[in-house]
């Protein structure tokens, strides 16, 4: 009896020794483990994206310079100067230009004239990106307390999208993108009917220069993987949500486009909340055109409209254009083109 309690009182102090010894060599080694799986896993899930090179001060130029035309108001000296202006530029930066020149009916019964351009980069390649944005200045600030019946100049709802889809251009010249993209400037979509005249005539007045395009396509048959509208897109503070059509239409290219932003550092601007739908060109490519195409448009809730309280008004002019949100959105964008 004793010898058996001796011999486990050896055993007990041996295996104490024993784990004073060892464990802490274990545990290093589990510690070092967990930090090299964790390591792993990080290096795994994470994602980058390649800062594509932007200048928001040529955007910004060339927003400058659409409004130095004046209200490109359709059936105006500004809207046909503004109209060479695209072409001649986009020769400029290597790109296969068609113009359609039409009229189309407004809710007056008014015939104006229509242009719309676009831009061709690779136009043999079958995998196409569609990125469009309407140039057009409204004809009047209905939702403005005065100057009510004057024309806007459109600092941002036409020509902030349009400067973005220049430069992009500028920079496909640069660094040809592996697919086909057609840069689209669509015509006559801000003339809808004013909300100060009384028994409005009813129909779908806004947006015509698109549902011309639809039923008239620059390429027979025309056809895009996918499509991104700019609208509102050039001023300071915007935030861009996930609005409702889009996500009818393309959410999961919505969501990616919003991730891509999200990785250069654009999250603020791009925020992914759901938002009531909207009519805008984007409704007419889906609808019509049958491309699935996601609206990048600034949203507020500080307003009644859920629009910047510069929309349809005389303060939408160059001194609410900010380049950085320039940047963010015409970075994100041609992130996008690189990395379709």
């Amino acid at each position: 009896m004793r010898l058996d309690k001796h011999l486990t009182i050896n055993n007990v102090q041996l295996i104490k020794i024993i784990l004073i010894i060892f464990i802490p060599i274990l545990m290093a080694s589990s510690c070092k483990i967990k930090r090299e799986d964790s390591s792993a896993e990080g290096t795994s899930t994470e994602k980058t994206i390649a800062k594509p090179e932007f200048s928001a001060d040529s955007a910004y130029l060339f927003t400058q310079q659409q409004v130095d035309f004046g209200a490109r108001v359709p059936g105006t000296p500004a809207q046909q100067k503004c109209a060479a202006y695209f072409e001649q530029k986009l020769r400029a930066y290597g790109a296969s230009v068609v113009v359609q020149k039409t009229n189309v009916v407004v809710y007056n019964g008014k015939s104006v004239p229509c242009i719309n351009v676009i831009a061709s980069y690779n136009p043999e390649v079958k995998r196409r990106l569609m990125i469009c944005t309407h140039w057009d200045a409204r004809p009047f600030a209905d939702q403005d307390d005065s100057a009510v019946a004057k024309p806007i100049i459109a600092a941002d709802d036409g020509a902030s999208g349009s400067a973005i889809l220049l430069e992009i251009a500028r920079q496909l010249q640069k660094k040809n993108p592996e697919i086909g993209v057609d840069l689209v400037f669509l015509d006559v979509e801000d003339y809808g009917q004013p909300e100060y005249e009384l028994n409005q005539k009813q129909g779908d007045f806004y947006c015509l220069g698109t549902q011309y395009w639809c039923r008239n396509p620059h390429v027979p048959n025309y056809k895009a993987e996918n499509g991104i509208l700019l609208d509102m897109v050039g001023a300071k503070g915007a935030t861009f949500t996930y609005e409702g059509v889009s996500m009818q239409y393309a959410p999961e290219f919505m969501k990616q486009v919003w991730r891509n932003a999200e990785l250069l550092g654009y999250g603020n601007f791009f925020q992914k909340e759901l938002t009531d739908q909207i009519i805008d060109d984007h409704y007419y490519i889906n609808q019509m055109a049958k491309i699935p195409t996601i609206d990048i448009i600034s949203r507020t809730y500080t307003t009644r409209s859920g629009f910047p309280k510069h929309w349809h008004t005389h303060e939408d002019n160059m001194n609410i254009i900010d380049k950085l949100t320039l940047q963010a959105v015409g970075e994100t964008v041609l992130a996008t083109i690189y990395n379709f």
